[in-house]
C-alpha cells in the first residue's frame, strides 16, 4: 500500500507531501489545477520515462519519493530479496531528474537501473489512465484482458518457451538448408583429402626416420670406405695404429709412475683412452658390417619421400606436419558429419517441438475459454448497472494454429457487444459509442483489478463520458473495490468523489511570475463544500450543500 508520496520541484509543484490511507481516496479540483500531477509523479517513481520538462522552472532537479507498506505484499518482498535489496515492512522508491533530463533511480537507498523500478512497480501499483478504454479496440489488448483475468502466468510462460524452442529449430533448419550445398561440397572435399591421407598413412615422426634412412643408403659407399679407413687407423693397420701407440704410451707412463707418483692421473687418462679407442674400434666394425646397400629398400624410401613431399605441396604444409594435418581434417570431417546427422534429425525434432507447443497452447486456450466465459458474464452484469440494461458483452475466442501461431498461443479474441435487443453481437469497434466504450472499459478495469488485487490501484479520470446515476454506480463500484485494496481515483464527478473514504483537493495558485499546485486532505465540512462546488460551481448554495450531503457516503 502507498503510504506517503513526496514531490519536489516537479512540473508546477514546488513541494508536496501526501500521507495516504487505506480504502478509496478521491482526488478532485478545478480543470487545469493539476489533478493528475501526483499520478504522473508516482509514475516517474515506477519507472516511467523522465524528461527535462518535468523539472520545475528555475530548479536544478526534481525529486519524487514514494513509500510503500509491504508487510503483506509477498510478491514485492520476494523480488526485493532475490535482487539483494534491503527488505522490511516498508519500501521506498526514489527518482531524481536533473534539468538536463538525466535521471537516477533508487530502491531503499540503493541506486538501481530503471528496469528494476519497472519490475518492482508492477507488484506495488496498477495505474488505469483516462484513455485506457481506447485500447479495448485492439485485439491484442482484448486478449491481454482475458489473460489478466484468467491469472495463468505459468501457462503463458510455458507456451512462450515452447514457441521459442520450436521457432528456433525452424530457423536452424532454414539456415541449414541454405548452407546444405556448401557443406556438402566441403564434406566431399574433406572425404577425398582424408581418404588420400588414410591411404598414405604417414605416422607421427615417420618422415624424419625415412629421411635419415634414405640419406644413409644414398651415401653407403662413402660411409663404408671411410669406416674401413678409420678402422685401420684406430687398430687394424699392422704398421702403425692409434691403439698400438696408446699401448706404448701406457707402458711408458706405468714405468715412470714408479719414479714419480704425480704421473698417476696422466697414466689413468691414457689407460682410459686406450679402453675407449678399443671400444670405438669394435663398434665401428659392427657399423661397417651393417652398411650393406639394399637397392629395393632405397627405392621404397625414395618413393615414400617423394609421395610425402607431393602431399605436403598439395596441402601447402611441410611433410613433417602431414600427420597433424591428417588428424585435423579427420576432426573437421567428423564435425561436418555430425552437422549432417543433426540436419537429418531436425525435421523430427521440429515436429516433436511443434506437438509440445500445440499441447501447451491448447491448455492455454481452454483456460482462456473458461476465463472468457466467466468474464463475459461479469462484464454484462456490471454494465447493466451502468445504464446499459439491455446490453450484452462477449469475449469470443477463436483458436486456429494455422492462422494465429505465435508466442501467445493459437488464439484470437474479439470483444463483441450488442447494445440493443434484437441486434446481433458485433465487434466493439463497430457498435459501441464513446460513452458506452468508456463504461465497458471501466467495468473491465474494476473486475480485472479485483481479480489481481494489486495493493494499490489508481484510476485517472476513468469516469470520462459518465454522468448522473451511472456516475453514482461507478463510485459504488470503486468504493467496494477499495474495501479489498487501496484505491486512488482522480475524478471530476461529485457522485464518484462522494464515495471516497477520504478526499483530497488539488488547487493552483499564482504568485508573482510562477504557478504553484497544492494538494490538501479535506475534513468533513471541506468535503461537503468541495462536492457542492462540483455540483453547482463556484457559487455554493444551501441547496448545493444539501445535495452534497446526500452524495457523501459514510460508513
Amino acid at each position: 500500500m502507498l503510504t506517503q508520496l513526496s514531490v519536489q520541484n516537479f512540473a508546477i509543484v514546488r513541494f508536496l507531501e501526501l500521507d495516504l490511507s487505506r480504502g478509496m481516496t478521491t482526488i478532485t479540483g478545478e480543470t487545469g489545477a493539476g489533478k493528475s500531477i501526483a499520478i504522473d509523479a508516482l509514475g516517474l517513481c515506477l519507472g516511467n520515462r523522465a524528461e527535462a520538462s518535468m523539472v520545475r522552472q528555475g530548479a536544478s532537479k526534481a525529486e519524487v519519493s514514494a513509500q510503500f507498506e509491504i508487510s503483506q505484499n509477498q510478491a514485492a518482498r520476494l523480488w526485493l530479496q532475490q535482487n539483494e535489496l534491503r527488505s522490511d515492512d516498508d519500501c521506498i522508491l526514489r527518482r531524481v531528474v536533473t534539468k538536463e533530463g538525466r535521471s537516477k533511480a533508487y530502491i531503499n537507498g540503493t541506486a538501481v537501473p530503471l528496469a528494476q523500478l519497472k519490475q518492482l512497480g508492477q507488484y506495488l501499483v496498477s495505474i488505469h489512465g483516462q484513455h485506457a478504454h481506447q485500447l479495448l479496440l485492439k485485439p491484442s489488448q482484448q486478449l491481454a484482458i482475458v489473460d489478466q483475468y484468467a491469472a495463468h502466468p505459468q501457462l503463458l510462460s510455458e507456451v512462450k518457451q515452447a514457441y521459442q524452442h520450436w521457432k528456433g529449430l525452424c530457423n536452424e533448419q532454414e539456415l541449414a538448408q541454405q548452407q546444405q550445398k556448401e557443406l556438402l561440397a566441403q564434406q566431399q572435399l574433406l572425404e577425398y583429402q582424408v581418404k588420400e591421407l588414410d591411404e598414405f598413412s604417414l605416422a607421427e615422426g615417420e618422415y624424419q626416420t625415412i629421411e635419415q634412412q634414405h640419406q644413409r643408403l644414398s651415401h653407403s659407399t662413402e660411409l663404408q670406405q671411410s669406416s674401413f679407413q678409420l678402422s685401420q687407423l684406430l687398430a687394424l693397420d699392422e704398421q702403425v695404429n692409434v691403439l698400438d701407440m696408446l699401448g706404448q704410451a701406457c707402458r711408458t707412463t706405468s714405468q715412470l709412475l714408479a719414479l714419480d707418483p704425480k704421473l698417476e692421473n696422466i697414466n689413468n687418462l691414457l689407460h682410459d683412452a686406450q679402453i675407449q679407442i678399443e671400444e670405438a674400434g669394435q663398434q665401428l666394425g659392427h657399423y661397417s658390417e651393417q652398411l650393406d646397400y639394399d637397392p629395393e629398400l632405397f627405392a621404397e624410401l625414395e618413393l615414400r619421400l617423394s609421395q610425402a613431399l607431393e602431399l605436403a605441396r598439395k596441402h601447402h604444409t611441410n611433410a613433417e606436419q602431414l600427420p597433424a594435418l591428417h588428424l585435423n581434417l579427420q576432426q573437421q570431417l567428423e564435425q561436418l558429419s555430425q552437422q549432417s546427422q543433426r540436419f537429418e534429425h531436425l525435421t523430427e525434432d521440429i515436429e516433436q517441438a511443434w506437438q509440445i507447443y500445440l499441447s501447451k497452447a491448447n491448455k492455454l486456450s481452454k483456460s482462456r475459454e473458461r476465463a472468457a466465459s466467466s468474464l463475459s458474464k461479469l462484464i454484462t452484469k456490471e454494465i447493466h448497472k451502468l445504464s446499459m440494461a439491455k446490453a450484452q458483452c462477449e469475449f469470443a475466442l477463436q483458436s486456429d494454429a494455422s492462422q494465429f501461431t505465435n508466442s501467445n498461443g493459437v488464439d484470437r479474441v474479439e470483444l463483441r457487444v450488442t447494445t440493443n435487443p434484437g441486434q446481433p453481437m458485433q465487434s466493439i469497434d463497430k457498435v459501441a459509442s464513446g460513452g458506452e466504450l468508456s463504461r465497458i472499459g471501466l467495468a473491465i478495469q474494476v473486475i480485472c483489478s479485483a481479480s489481481i488485487l494489486t495493493p494499490t490501484l489508481i484510476f485517472d479520470e476513468v469516469d470520462v463520458g459518465i454522468s448522473g446515476p451511472t456516475a453514482a454506480v461507478v463510485g459504488g463500484m470503486l468504493r467496494k473495490l477499495g474495501q479489498q485494496c487501496q484505491v486512488l481515483c482522480v475524478t471530476h464527478l461529485p457522485q464518484v468523489a462522494g464515495h471516497g473514504h477520504q478526499q483530497m483537493l488539488v488547487s493552483k495558485q499564482q504568485k508573482k511570475n510562477e504557478t504553484i499546485t497544492n494538494m490538501l486532505t479535506l475534513n468533513g465540512q471541506q468535503r461537503l463544500e468541495e462536492l457542492a462546488r462540483l455540483l453547482a460551481g463556484d457559487a455554493i448554495t444551501p441547496s448545493a450543500l444539501a445535495n452534497a450531503q446526500e452524495l457523501l457516503v459514510e460508513d
